[in-house]
């Protein structure tokens, strides 16, 4: 459905001219004389906006609005007045109405508060479809949050997987969510019922980590008083998780090794070999590839390890996603923490959507906690007065609204200035402005 303006007025010369104003600006209107007609255009999911006079025979601009918000009430509404009729209007705004233009006005007035109201509007569509998005789904969907291809792919992928017992290697940045979809694997294999035990290489001591891994007998180094079981063993037949496997020591990149051949262990300090059932899910924010050539990491662990890939994507190549998965923080703090339900103001949605976040869902999942409990800087990091101005923020939407179009048609880009109603011109201005390419 494309991007509408219905237009209400009784005088056919302001309609005309209001009319030519809008299309001139690439702006799509349908005037109507009569408002009863018009309803029969405006719907919950329509896009687009109602402009009406105040004054008009047998009904009038204030009634138009009550009609269109029992309908919707976030749908826009924006008054035309003459200039007995501003009191009203300024009351009218308070009770709900978008904006009012005062006659006489100039074009320009006109398609700016049209514009304006338009934005909002989408704003207001997409906090409707992230709605309807969380309120469904399977149970993998409610724990991999997302509508965007990259994430139909992953949980594709993770499905197909799960039902095999080969070792995955899952590859992303810092903050993307790879032990969830470690466990997301677990949860859906046929070892489910089995332990899911993770450990972090690069969180561990040297010193300590063989022995958190492989176990050892009492008497194995100074303090070890007594036998202890191992996470390989303590894992048999559920699956290990190994988060930071870049960080292992290459001594236990060995080790790891004759476990992912054999499926066998022998604790420190022990001479029994003992077999395991232990599916492995490594995880890696480096490019294990590049490590080995630089003999940072063992090229036949890599291979060992390099059985089935899943990539996580990052949030900034899912930027479609990042409304939907904020609301979906907000709502799990608001359950823990006992607050009532929030939704997310059209403002809060610019604001999410221009900012970059380097820390992918991890920072989003913090921003959503501070916005739940009322201690909200603003997006990320940021203090509220450093947060980017409205102009900055319609910028990184409408940038977003493009990639999301040329991605939706598969880079065509005769399918994509159609589809977002705009002159062939205006797209590429607008793509070399926002520096997008098709590559």
């Amino acid at each position: 459905m494309k991007d509408t303006v219905v237009l209400i007025d009784d005088e056919e010369h302001l309609r005309t001219a209001c009319r030519q104003a809008l299309e001139l600006a690439d702006i799509e209107v349908e005037s109507f004389e009569n408002p009863q007609r018009a309803f029969d255009r405006i719907g919950r999911s329509w896009p687009g906006i109602v402009v009406t006079d105040i004054k008009m025979p047998g009904t009038n601009g204030l009634d138009v609005m009550a009609r269109v918000q029992a309908l919707d009430p976030e749908l826009p509404v924006i008054l035309i007045t003459g200039h007995g009729d501003v009191p009203m209007a300024v009351s009218a705004m308070r009770d709900g109405a978008y904006d009012f233009i005062e006659k006489p006005f100039a074009s320009e007035v006109l398609v700016e508060a049209v514009r304006r109201a338009l934005q909002k509007r989408h704003l207001a569509l997409e906090n409707q479809a992230l709605r309807s998005a969380l309120g469904g789904g399977s149970e993998l969907e409610q724990r991999l949050v997302g509508r965007t291809p990259e994430m139909i792919r992953l949980r594709d992928e993770i499905e197909n997987y799960a039902s095999t017992d080969a070792d995955v290697l899952i590859i992303g940045e810092t903050g993307v969510g790879k032990e969830l979809v470690a466990r997301s694997l677990h949860d859906c294999s046929p070892r489910k019922d089995g332990k899911f035990v993770a450990i972090n290489c690069g969180a561990l001591p040297e010193t300590l980590i063989e022995s958190e891994l492989f176990g050892h007998e009492a008497g194995a180094f100074t303090g070890a008083v007594k036998k202890r079981v191992g996470r390989i063993q303590h894992a048999h037949q559920g699956t290990l998780f190994l988060d930071e496997v870049e960080s292992m020591p290459m001594d236990l990149q060995i080790k790891l090794l004759r476990v992912l051949q054999d499926r066998i262990i022998t604790p420190l300090g022990g001479n029994e070999e003992i077999e395991v059932d232990v599916r492995v899910i490594a995880a890696t924010k480096e490019d294990l590839r590049g490590l080995t050539k630089d003999g940072r990491f063992r090229e036949d662990l890599f291979y060992r390890l390099d059985v089935l890939t899943l990539g996580v994507p990052a949030l900034r190549q899912r930027r479609d996603d990042i409304p939907v998965l904020f609301q979906h923080f907000v709502n799990q703090a608001c359950d823990r923490f006992k607050r009532l339900p929030i939704e997310m103001s059209a403002t809060k949605v610019s604001e999410i959507l221009s900012h970059e976040w380097p820390g992918n869902v991890r920072e989003l999942q913090n921003a959503a906690l501070r916005f739940t409990l009322g201690v909200d800087g603003g997006a990320g990091n940021d203090k509220i007065d450093n947060l980017p101005g409205l102009a900055a923020q319609m910028e990184a939407v409408e940038k977003r609204l493009i990639e999301t179009a040329l991605a939706r048609h598969e880079n065509s880009l005769k399918r994509t200035y159609e589809s977002l109603q705009v002159s062939r011109k205006t797209l590429y201005d607008k793509m070399q402005k926002h520096q997008i390419t098709t590559d």
